[in-house]
């Protein structure tokens, strides 16, 4: 049912034709069910991926679709993206599909865009490959959406900078080796005072502070990380200094997207099952199916997932033909991760008490789903930037 192609054949101006992305999409979907769900139930206990997982998705490209050829990438583009991230989605499993999407779509962004080519040739490579794994450190305890509240501070000594402060809800953040840090380098300096960092596992100075223990996403591992007099090699500044907010901001658009495309197949996966459900299930000298209000009610679930799913997919070919989308992509953010909620609330319901068992897929992609209006920018963010731009 939700099972449907690209839409276009192919995108005005671009070099992809769509069954390049269905080959994509194909060969994602048999790495989930071949080598993701007959293992994830056991990540989500140990609560994070075991490396070979990632490698192996290395060695597949899957951590490279954007990514130059040099680098071992795949060079293609948004669309590609949105192919990958709906397919992670529709795995059921919202912790694996936010640790993959992290390392191939949310960490690696800043080495690529703002690191030098040396750092590009150092990291990339690795990355790329699955063998160095990244993460992405912003929020804090008290700043999360509102970037500009950050409190980590780093300050320039000699040849390095010294970084001392908290960060908090870092995917990753336990077993990455290479964290892109957030840090004020001129307090009093506004959007123009911070500065983006890379700091390696092991640095003097930086620990892991805390394994948090989350409702939902629990195969993928989330922390706190403490910088505590961390020095950091000048030559690790990503871009420019002071320049970090902007880095941010226009890599949330990749972020924002990619969630969006996440819960689309979270949201196609939850209607998949409960149809299966309701088809099988006998009540009332019938099966569920029979009755007119559930049938209407996904009925209405499909129209709004398939309405959303070819919005996502339309500001995708005009994000990879470079256009702006910011507005779209706030849009999108905010309607999918609501969508996604309302479908599994539903889903649950018409699976009656299964729903709410810790056996039920749909049980995990309930909770999966909850996390969504909140990471890569909260809804009221979202339709606030929406807002401000009407």
């Amino acid at each position: 049912m939700m099972d449907k192609a690209l839409g276009p054949a192919q995108g005005p101006g671009l070099p992809w034709a769509a069954a390049e992305y269905e080959l994509l999409r194909d060969q994602v979907r048999r790495f989930v069910e071949e080598e993701i769900k007959p293992c994830a139930d056991s990540w989500e206990e140990q609560g994070f991926i075991p490396r070979p997982v990632l490698r192996r998705m290395g060695e597949l490209g899957f951590f490279g679709i954007r990514y130059p050829g040099g680098y071992g990438g795949a060079e293609m583009d948004a669309v590609a993206s949105t192919v990958f991230a709906e397919e992670l989605g529709r795995s059921t499993y919202g912790g694996v599909a936010d640790a993959m999407l992290v390392q191939a779509e949310m960490a690696s962004v800043y080495v690529f865009h703002d690191g030098t080519k040396a750092q590009r040739a150092r990291w990339m490579p690795g990355i790329i490959r699955g063998e160095v794994i990244t993460a992405v450190a912003i929020t804090e305890p008290d700043a999360g959406s509102d970037v500009k509240a950050i409190r980590t501070r780093a300050r320039r000594e000699g040849d390095s900078y010294i970084l001392d402060g908290t960060k908090l809800y870092i995917t990753n953040g336990v077993h990455a080796d290479l964290y892109c840090v957030a840090a004020k380098t001129n307090p009093s300096a506004g959007s123009n005072g911070i500065t983006m960092f890379l700091v390696e596992k092991g640095t003097p100075g930086f620990s892991v502070g805390r394994v948090l223990d989350k409702q939902g996403w629990r195969s993928s591992d989330t922390a706190e990380l403490v910088f505590d007099g961390c020095r950091v090699p000048a030559e690790n500044v990503l871009g420019a200094e002071g320049q970090g907010f902007y880095s941010i901001m226009r890599n949330f658009q990749n972020e924002r997207l990619v969630l969006s495309a996440m819960a689309i197949g979270m949201a196609e996966a939850a209607i998949e099952m409960t149809l299966a459900h309701v088809k099988a299930r006998r009540a009332f000298g019938g099966v569920l199916w029979d009755l007119q209000a559930i049938r209407q009610r996904l009925a209405m679930l499909a129209a709004k997932v398939e309405a959303n799913r070819e919005f996502l997919y339309a500001t995708a070919w005009r994000m990879a033909a470079d256009d702006d989308c910011i507005r779209e992509i706030s849009m999108l953010k905010a309607i999918c991760a609501e969508l996604v909620n309302e479908v599994a609330y539903a889903c649950v319901q018409f699976h009656g008490a299964m729903g709410v068992m810790r056996e039920s897929p749909i049980e995990r992609i309930a909770r999966d789903a909850r996390v969504l209006p909140i990471a890569g920018g909260a809804t009221e963010v979202m339709l606030e930037v929406v807002a401000s731009m009407s």
